[in-house]
């Protein structure tokens, strides 16, 4: 049987089916929403593998190109590795819901949504977002939600839920918000220097939206949802937790309430880890991870109650405090800029490369290819945290890191039209315990400003954290790695002095009240205003010149009717100018040509012959021309790049001349006069520039032959 719940949400149906699709999955929806339609398939194993200590939950979001009647590029013309597109909708995904399963679900669990039609104005990722709960809450896989999600932009000061995809483009805020029919469980997104009022009042408006999303998807579940799978929580000896206490709590206890630096920390926690399990082992032989399980509990509780009732945090810091910050600046003598911030324990080293269009990001994906002009790339090795890992790619967290800080860059960026270069940030984590995203948005903004980047403003983030027990919790400033994995909320702003640019929330319980987000917002701005005030010490505002080893860009306006002219056949002739000057020269389809050289001297010198290229010959003008060709009646001059013209024999003395040879080599330089254009050709004349140089023997020769 098919069943089906309909939504108006922004003045569009939002249709929820299931029953026609899929039917094997454990929970099946198509969502619907204008056109775009998107399948999301939710399957779980029945038991969980022995011995695992996790959640194994995978998430996946994939567009198929058919869906709005593309062929994949390359030569397999089929759909290959995933886009970041794709990436970053699988953690849009991936993150509201995974912390709304019972701690003791162990079973592999897998989510695939599919985009199978899409109709340029709807964006997939809140559909996928809003499919994932809802096939999740007719399954019989034991989901804690339902969940909904939306994007909310502000145009003319007015909050729009789902937003077109132009509509966002007038946008001063786009976030996606996901969460339950009371709470909010995930923000992701960006703003152009919105306040902290205006950001609530966009998450208030979106927990409207979202509730009535919920409740369709109750309703659907109510009517035709399966019996959930039974979890049995792990028994757990209480003799052994016991003992485990005796042994380890104390010495626990000391090290979480002694101010270490991180290693020192861990080391202390390994120790204890190491002496336990081996006063146990005897007794309680192969229960390595059932120890390791209660001793980590222990450390959550401990870090808690340490914060919660002593108001003190791991590094010795209150809540709203800010670990010291050091600044460098141009700490790469050979990259465009450079910047090394360090935040306690956290550091990023970031690098500027400027480019040209060639240079610029190709985006080929649902909508019509595009070009992305700003990048920045975020990179976690594995020694940044003291550990020995396998280099293998980009991984998720990479891609989701890089795209938070780029957003919140993005809008401070100078539009095209002033600065026309490509440009891509590179950071680099040397260091990590915590908040490595935001140490990537303050490294990012100074080494644009270190790079001469006329940026509108700089830009500042930070991470937030909460312990809540209760009706007790504590907000703490600029988290610390162990504060985020024994804490609630990870909750990231990014801004400027003016307002908010970029933001992103995630929770580990079931939801946050209005009240704990706006104390964050609030102890953020103040934590943000700080930051700047140490970067701005260090830097004020961008550097007058760019780096002396950045490309010099020069760029003009020719006919687009002349574009062929410029690239020759086979691209002959524009890659003969760019071996010549040693430059790059892209060129846009209206005739905007962009030339970039390594200093002002080749990128001038390719524009200046471009332009000669480009210049149309005019009757009357006399011209500086080469000789290209000799014929028995006459040379073939170049007076312009790609154009020449025929000096006839009798046109190039005031005498006859007998042979052209006597006057002309191959190469020679020569003024000519045009004299007309017929039919495309030139006629050139050298006795005209003679007669005009000597006007006495022209008169004395007309009177002899009088």
């Amino acid at each position: 049987m098919i069943y089906t719940k309909e939504v108006e949400i922004g003045g569009k149906v939002l249709s929820i089916e299931t029953g026609r699709y899929a039917r094997q999955a454990a929970g099946s929806v198509m969502v619907r929403y204008g056109d775009t339609m998107v399948l999301v398939a939710a399957v779980a194993s029945p038991k969980a593998p022995e011995g695992i200590d996790f959640f194994p939950l995978q998430v996946e979001y994939r567009e198929k190109l058919a869906s709005v009647g593309k062929f994949p590029g390359g030569f397999f013309k089929r759909e290959g590795k995933p886009s970041e597109k794709e990436v970053l909708t699988s953690r849009l995904i991936d993150r509201p819901i995974r912390p709304l399963f019972d701690d003791s679900y162990r079973n592999e669990t897998q989510i695939v949504a599919t985009t199978h039609s899409f109709d340029k104005e709807n964006d997939p990722d809140v559909i996928a977002i809003v499919g994932a709960s809802a096939a999740l809450a007719v399954s019989n896989i034991p989901f804690l939600g339902p969940i909904a999600g939306v994007r909310v932009g502000r145009v003319n000061g007015e909050f729009v839920v789902n937003p077109t995809f132009e509509q966002v483009e007038q946008s001063d805020i786009e976030l996606v918000v996901a969460g339950t029919d009371d709470s909010i469980m995930m923000v992701e997104g960006e703003a152009s220097e919105v306040s902290e009022d205006v950001m609530l009042g966009a998450l208030k408006f979106a927990q409207e939206q979202i509730k009535k999303i919920v409740t369709a998807i109750s309703e659907l579940a109510a009517e035709c949802g399966k019996p959930k799978m039974v979890v049995t929580p792990k028994e757990v000896d209480q003799t052994l937790v016991e003992e485990a206490k005796a042994l380890a709590y104390d010495r626990l206890k000391t090290a979480i309430y002694t101010v270490m630096a991180k290693q020192e920390r861990s080391d202390a926690f390994d120790s204890i880890f190491a002496d336990t399990n081996a006063a146990l082992a005897e007794k309680y032989p192969e229960q390595e991870k059932t120890i390791n399980t209660i001793l980590h509990d222990f450390q959550y509780e401990l870090i808690r109650k340490c914060i919660l009732d002593e108001n003190l945090r791991l590094d010795g810091r209150k809540t709203h405090e800010i670990r010291q910050i050091t600044v460098e600046l141009g700490v790469l003598p050979r990259t465009h800029a450079s910047a090394l911030f360090t935040r306690g324990e956290t550091q990023s080293l970031t690098t500027l490369t400027l480019g040209s269009k060639n240079d610029q990001q190709t985006i080929d994906g649902l909508m019509d290819e595009t070009v992305k002009r700003f990048n920045l790339h975020y990179n976690f090795p594995p020694f940044s945290v003291g550990e020995v890992g396998r280099y293998s790619g980009v991984g998720r967290r990479e891609v989701g890191h890089g795209n938070l800080a780029e957003r919140s860059l993005k809008r401070m960026i100078p539009a095209e039209k002033d600065f026309p270069y490509a440009l891509r940030l590179v950071s680099e984590i040397l260091e990590s315990n915590g908040s490595s995203s935001m140490a990537s948005v303050c490294a990012g903004s100074l080494a644009l400003m270190d790079g001469g980047v006329p940026v509108k403003k700089a830009v500042a983030g930070i991470a937030m954290g909460l312990i809540k027990e209760g009706d007790q919790f504590a907000v703490l400033s600029d988290i610390l790695g162990n504060e985020d994995h024994f804490g609630d909320m990870d909750f990231k702003v990014a801004g400027t002095d003016e307002g908010i640019t970029g933001f992103q929330m995630d929770i580990k319980i079931k939801g946050v009240s209005f009240e704990v987000m706006e104390i964050a917002l609030r102890q953020a701005k103040q934590g943000r205003l700080h930051i700047l005030g140490i970067m701005n010490s260090a830097i004020a505002a961008p550097r007058p010149e760019l780096c002396s080893f950045a490309p010099t860009l020069a760029t003009l306006q020719i006919p687009t009717e002349l574009i062929g002219s410029i690239i020759g056949p086979g691209g002959k002739t524009i890659q003969g100018m760019q071996k010549e000057f040693g430059v790059d020269i892209s060129i846009d389809d209206d005739g905007t040509i962009q030339i970039a050289g390594p200093n002002a001297e080749s990128a001038n010198g390719a524009a200046t012959r471009i332009r000669l290229m480009t210049t149309q010959p005019v009757v009357g003008e006399v011209y500086d021309g080469v000789v290209t060709k000799l014929m028995e009646f006459g040379a073939l001059v170049e007076i312009l790049p790609g154009k020449s013209g025929l000096v006839h024999i009798s046109e190039i003395d005031m005498k006859k001349v007998h042979k052209v040879t006597d006057y002309f080599k191959e190469g020679d330089k020569v003024k000519v006069k045009l004299l007309r254009i017929e039919g495309g050709k030139y006629s050139l004349s050298r006795k005209a520039l003679l007669k005009e140089a000597t006007p006495a023997a022209t008169s004395e020769v007309k009177h002899n032959e009088e």
